[in-house]
């Protein structure tokens, strides 16, 4: 904590006055808060690497690294010309040095234990990494020299290296890959419910925001659920942020734990003689400080920073708690190591959470992503919202329910008070409509739905909709077999309206022209019938009277005349 502040202190934020000792004793206390330990994941490398790449550099690079590692290269050419003097002293070494001719194929893995494979020119596919270590046929490390890389995703995987053609970036990796042996450790960096995970049910998909957002591809789909690969994740927090049902969160800290440390600060602030409302100023660990020392000496004395570990971990449950606080604005940090996606995914929250500050009466700039180019001093000052009575209450890691909390809060003392505002589309907020005309009631939709908004009343066909539980995923839309549903991202301000269910389809039920048990509607039977009006096995007013008869009936109306005649029922299939 000590470090921290001193860190700060040297940063050259403007000192002196009781704001700079009100800035201090937020960050003390802040600081001071315990958060709830995370588990550890654990890489071994021996030092094995393969070095992907035309001949001739693939061998420079192996002799300038055969003295710390053992180098496997794969030539994706023949060399040309004749092989200098470091070509040749590796090609000598070769308890060192490994050379291996042919096509690169898959690449995947991380950090100690990398799969890749080769077919050679005589159309054989091979396990490099066996004939170097057969007891573990992984490679350690990737070094890849290809301009276009065998991964491309923003985030590649620890221990993959892959400079694509700049010379700068080959020199700083080459500095560093010899360090990249031993045992490392990071924390594990998310939790996950699958129990509220929107993303899939009865083999259809629904919502993608997670997979979409991650610059390491370490999410993937597996049937009503996803899969996070805690290796390939490096904690870029998007999937936390974007994510409609808090399924997914933070781990370390969690979210519960970092908004109990804004609500801390922000008290200390005031306490402490702060005068306004701060503007808080979210940066990550690396180059986030360095960014944050640039600005810091123009940036206002009620500015304060907070440390995260990645900018794409604070989401829009963070924002609205800290402006419920007492935060006058939320600024976010960019940086030129934050990946494409991230940055895409951050923006895509800000424009959802925007129209929503817009909507109550404050200035919609309160939140802001500072991009790489942009001076902070004015940001900082567009930033700063007036200051509301700060709200008291605590959270827990229920996602939905601290935003309902944040938002009441500010909707109370917001200058407008409107009944919803519209969003844009890919918002997790919203509703459904229902075209009545086209939906029969065959209840597909509450069926999938992963939230409960969509429900049924169980003895009568009635559809109801609770529009505080929709996360907009998309599962009934794409679930109904005659297109009736279409999504509708918007915000209802009044949460008793939004807590109240609202019926948006039902009929009087259709009963069994033989025993008079309800069991369809009558849009249900109307659309069977037109759609078979015109088969050749419904052409009877016999088989067409069985389409309104409830199972039970229809199986036995079909035996009736062999039935009554007392003769042997006609079984199908083998006598």
């Amino acid at each position: 904590m000590t470090e921290l502040l001193s860190l700060y202190d040297d940063l050259g934020f403007p000192s002196g006055g009781q704001a700079a000792a009100a800035r201090r004793a937020a960050l003390t206390a802040a600081l001071a808060v315990d958060v709830d330990p995370t588990s550890i994941l654990g890489y071994r490398s021996a030092g094995y690497l393969v070095i992907i790449g035309s001949e001739l550099d693939a061998l420079e690079c192996a002799d300038m690294l055969r003295g710390t590692l053992h180098c496997t290269v794969l030539a994706t050419s023949g060399h040309q010309g004749t092989l200098s003097e470091a070509a040749r002293r590796a090609l000598a070494d070769e308890s060192q040095v490994l050379l291996l001719h042919g096509e690169p194929g898959s690449i995947s893995g991380h950090l100690g234990r990398f799969s890749v494979s080769l077919r050679t020119s005589r159309g054989e596919d091979l396990a490099p990494a066996e004939f170097t270590r057969r007891d573990r046929p992984y490679f350690d490390l990737v070094l890849d020299l290809r301009r276009e890389p065998g991964l491309r995703m923003d985030l590649p995987p620890f221990g993959y290296y892959a400079p694509a053609g700049d010379a700068e970036k080959l020199a700083r990796m080459m500095d560093e890959i010899p360090e990249m042996t031993g045992e490392f450790e990071k924390p594990r960096f998310y939790n996950y419910n699958p129990d509220i995970c929107a993303h899939g049910d009865s083999g259809l998909t629904g919502c993608t925001r997670c997979i979409d957002a991650c610059p390491t591809g370490a999410i993937r789909s597996v049937g009503a659920v996803v899969d996070v690969d805690p290796y390939l994740c490096q904690g870029a927090g998007t999937c936390t942020s974007v994510c409609p049902t808090g399924a997914m969160i933070y781990a370390y800290p969690g979210p519960k734990d970092q908004i109990a440390r804004l609500k801390t600060m922000l008290l200390a602030y005031r306490e402490a003689g702060g005068e306004g409302a701060p503007v808080l100023v979210f940066h990550d660990d690396e180059d986030g400080m360095d960014r944050l020392r640039e600005l810091a000496p123009a940036l206002p004395v009620s500015a304060i920073p907070v440390r995260v570990a990645d900018i794409g971990s604070v989401g829009m449950d963070q924002w609205f708690s800290a402006l419920a606080y007492g935060a006058g604005g939320v600024v976010l940090l960019d940086t030129t190591a934050v990946p494409a996606t991230v940055r895409e995914a951050m923006r895509a929250q800000l424009a959802y959470a925007r129209p929503l500050l817009e909507a109550m009466g404050y200035d919609p700039d309160c939140l802001r992503w500072l991009g790489r180019d942009e001076p902070g001093a004015g940001a900082m000052d567009s930033a700063a919202g007036s200051a509301i009575p700060p709200a008291g209450f605590d959270t827990v890691n229920e996602k939905r329910s601290t935003l309902r909390l944040a938002l009441d809060h500010l909707f109370a003392h917001g200058s407008r008070q409107p009944q919803m505002v519209a969003l844009p589309g890919g918002a997790p907020f919203g509703q459904v409509r229902v075209d009545t005309g086209a939906c029969t009631l065959c209840m597909s939709c509450p069926q999938v739905c992963p939230t409960r908004a969509l429900s049924d009343a169980g003895d009568k066909p009635q559809l109801s909709f609770t529009e505080d539980l929709c996360v907009q995923c998309g599962l009934c839309e794409t679930a109904c077999p005659e297109d009736a549903i279409t999504l509708d991202p918007r915000f209802l301000f009044d949460w008793e309206e939004r807590r109240k269910p609202r019926v948006l389809n039902e009929e009087e039920p259709f009963c069994c022209v033989s025993c008079g048990k309800p069991f369809a509607t009558a849009s249900v039977i109307q659309r069977m019938t037109e759609r078979l009006e015109g088969h050749h096995m419904f052409q009877s007013e016999e088989a067409v009277r069985r389409l309104k008869m409830c199972g039970e009936c229809r199986v036995v109306d079909m035996f009736r005349d062999d039935l009554e005649g007392g003769t042997k029922p006609r079984w199908f299939g083998p006598q």
